[in-house]
């Protein structure tokens, strides 16, 4: 490709990558292109000229608006952008870990996970860790969270979610369901017996997540074959949120439902 083709007119500027996408939204004048980014006229007017002469952009009665190339050019150049920006930005928790639980329909919507950030708990804080994680938890109106993994803790903090009348869906390996069966029928019993829980079954999957109103939390094994505890990936806008629903229905969809032990 020739280094001054389109691409190169998009990548090799965050200005006129910027102009691009202020343009997506409306035409804009001269005076307001300038205002939007606080430059003078010399400043902005060469990038100007050269998404013209790159036939992305174009100016009728005093507006600039992207021409039909230039509209098609912000629609699939965004979301390439955001997937670059989301591997990128947690590149190695991306790199470290096994990505064979995450469903390639969801792997393929990466760019939804672009605010995230990879939490890392410390020995010495872990308290405090655990201690905002249920903060977070308990003020939340929903909570979805499968777990391939058995921790002591798990099932009276799930019977506690029940009792707060939080409507909640757990999905667990059947490893994890037998030990929960056999050291923590009590509790498993009474979470079953209220209308707004629901507890499944999944076959295998080395992945661990809690997907919430407020947060989705994502957890994966390394390529190795062992958990890791310490390196979450966390997200709290909408589009992390929605891309936390749809791994649980996913999950939920292809799990067998247990409504008795």
């Amino acid at each position: 490709m020739k280094s001054n083709g389109l691409l190169s007119i998009l990548t090799f500027s965050e200005k006129r990558k910027d102009i691009l996408f202020l343009l997506q939204e409306n035409p804009r004048t001269l005076s307001e292109i300038k205002d939007y980014f606080d430059v003078r006229s010399p400043e902005i007017l060469p990038r100007l000229k050269e998404m013209e002469t790159a036939n992305l952009i174009v100016r009728q009665e005093g507006m600039y608006q992207l021409t039909s190339l230039g509209k098609v050019s912000a629609i699939y150049y965004k979301p390439f952008l955001d997937t670059l920006t989301a591997i990128e930005s947690n590149e190695d928790f991306w790199r470290d870990h096994d990505l064979v639980a995450i469903p390639d329909m969801l792997l393929n919507r990466i760019q939804e996970l672009k605010d995230c950030m990879v939490v890392r708990d410390e020995h010495e804080h872990i308290y405090d860790t655990h201690k905002a994680f249920m903060e977070n938890v308990l003020s939340s109106t929903q909570f979805m969270g499968f777990s391939s993994i058995f921790l002591p803790s798990h099932p009276p903090m799930f019977l506690e979610l029940a009792r707060h009348n939080i409507p909640i869906s757990i999905i667990v390996t059947p490893n994890v369901f037998f030990k929960i069966k056999s050291e923590h029928s009590a509790e498993i019993e009474e979470f079953l017996k209220y209308k707004h829980t629901s507890f499944h079954v999944y076959d295998n999957a080395k992945i661990a997540f809690v997907v919430t109103d407020r947060f989705l939390s994502l957890s994966l094994f390394f390529k190795n074959g062992t958990f890791d505890p310490r390196n979450d990936l966390i997200g709290f806008d909408s589009s992390s949120i929605k891309w936390g629903e749809d791994l649980s229905k996913y999950y939920k969809e292809n799990s067998i439902e247990i409504k008795n032990l």
